[in-house]
């Protein structure tokens, strides 16, 4: 059994951690009724007896003694992580595991990337040595940040530089969360851009999210709540509720979090439980990916609407394809149905058989336009553990081009403050910036788009057989 290591970094990137892990223990606690540790707790916790010294023995086999997260927690602020360790969650880590300082990267990319990056390599680079050295078989590393803030985007970016410098070999996976339009952080046009560089660089697939989608999604779920449509309340167990504990205030931001860690935990399901058909996380990049810098994933869940009433009828297991496929399912606002697809990965939980998956494939793909290279471009996964509280969830992968969406109002959002220079002198202060960092950043981003631009191109005009090679007589 593999293993995989999370690490969160900044505000954003720690309080969805904080969520993951929560459902993550809820999940298997609800399967594994005689708490032993098993292959599908090794995946991402180790078992620890805390008694045999000061990092404590790991124990391979029998019961669970004392579990810890394989996490490496980054922030430059303290409040978030502090909050994690007083709250119930406190016993999964520990100090070996945390990163922090004081005073916070002031919103700036150059303050993290450039000097929080250079202050703090060696010990970011230790403790990632220290956690890898716990895994038998170490496939994967996942870093969950945001782009618009400041440690997010550049010491999450710089992490991920320095993932791919000390562990070449072993897969990156990033959650990136992208500001809305109406962000209140001034400058995070610039810090998402300048991220957007190193992303397109550095990671080997990235799972853009953007704010805005989240926040329609809940809109909705409370919405309908209000209206009677879904019940009065949502349910406990649910996909949107927080820990279940009704002692807990929620918080803003908190079933937002949720519907990302959720994300996270269908992602990861056939890494940690048994399946007729399981997947795994390096072959999704390995399926998904034929262009290594077009490596931005569309996701979606479902169910997402039917997660308040216990009495409501679960979406018909048809109508849940369906509904990978529909806007309102995306975490990223675009519609790919009407954009080009260059490859897609269903990840299936629950009671579903593989018959039932290439049913709806067959059925859903006549309306999907597929590059013409890769007309069969599918990969699919069948987890047999549903989520808590549910009988079966789809989370959907798709490279499409409808991403470019993104990344041009991005564009659009950097050129308007970059074109008045506008809050420039904030990075050009740190030591190691310099300007040119913010046209290479541009430049980079045009790139990309350029290269989504072109697949759309041809896609949409005739099919043309590539000229044939002229030998002279």
């Amino acid at each position: 059994m593999a293993q995989s290591v999370v690490v969160q970094v900044g505000q954003c990137g720690n309080q969805i951690g904080c969520r993951f892990w929560d459902l993550a223990l809820r999940e298997h606690a609800a399967v594994n009724k005689k708490g032993i540790y098993d292959e599908a707790l090794c995946s991402f916790f180790r078992n620890v007896d805390p008694r045999s010294g000061d990092d404590g023995a790991d124990i391979s086999k029998g019961k669970i003694c004392s579990l810890k997260a394989r996490a490496l927690l980054i922030d430059m602020e303290e409040g978030v992580v502090n909050e994690i360790l007083q709250g119930p969650l406190r016993d999964v880590f520990d100090s070996k595991q945390l990163i922090t300082d004081v005073s916070g990267s002031g919103n700036n990319w150059a303050v993290g990337h450039k000097m929080y990056g250079c202050q703090y390599r060696e010990r970011i680079v230790e403790k990632l040595r220290k956690t890898a050295e716990h895994c038998d078989c170490l496939q994967c590393f996942f870093v969950i940040h945001s782009m618009g803030g400041g440690t997010g985007s550049g010491l999450g970016t710089f992490v991920l530089n320095v993932l791919e410098e000390e562990f070449p070999e072993v897969y990156r996976f990033v959650t990136s969360i992208y500001p809305s339009r109406e962000d209140d952080v001034i400058t995070s046009p610039y810090n998402s851009v300048l991220a957007m560089k190193e992303l397109s660089e550095h990671a080997d697939c990235v799972l853009p999210i953007e704010n805005e989608s989240l926040f329609d999604i809940v809109s909705k779920i409370n919405q309908m709540t209000k209206c009677g449509k879904l019940g009065s309340s949502v349910k406990q167990a649910s996909l949107v509720t927080s820990s279940g504990m009704k002692t807990t205030k929620e918080k803003p931001f908190d079933a937002m979090n949720n519907i990302v860690a959720n994300l996270l935990l269908n992602l990861t399901s056939s890494a940690r439980f048994e399946g007729s058909l399981n997947m795994d996380l390096n072959e999704i990049t390995m399926n998904l990916v034929p262009f290594p810098r077009l490596h931005y994933l569309v996701s979606s869940l479902t169910p997402l609407y039917t997660l308040a009433d216990v009495h409501v009828p679960s979406r018909k297991l048809d109508q849940m394809f369906s509904d990978a496929f529909s806007k309102d399912h995306q975490l990223i606002r675009a519609d790919p149905k009407h954009c080009l697809y260059l490859a897609c990965a269903l990840l299936v939980r629950g009671n579903v058989h593989v018959s039932d998956l290439r049913r709806n494939i067959e059925r859903l793909k006549p309306a999907l336009n597929f590059v013409s290279w890769n007309q069969e471009g599918w990969k699919t996964g069948l987890c047999s553990v549903p989520p808590v509280g549910h009988s079966h969830s789809l989370l959907a992968l798709a490279n499409n081009t409808c991403v470019k969406s993104t990344f041009l109002e991005l564009k659009e959002r950097f050129m308007k403050l970059y074109k008045k220079k506008a809050h420039l002198h904030h990075y050009l202060h740190t030591d190691g910036m310099e300007q040119s960092c913010f046209s290479e950043a541009l430049s980079s981003l045009s790139d990309l788009i350029d290269d989504y631009n072109q697949l759309d191109v041809m896609s949409c005009g005739p099919a043309v057989d590539p000229p044939r090679l002229k030998i002279a007589m």
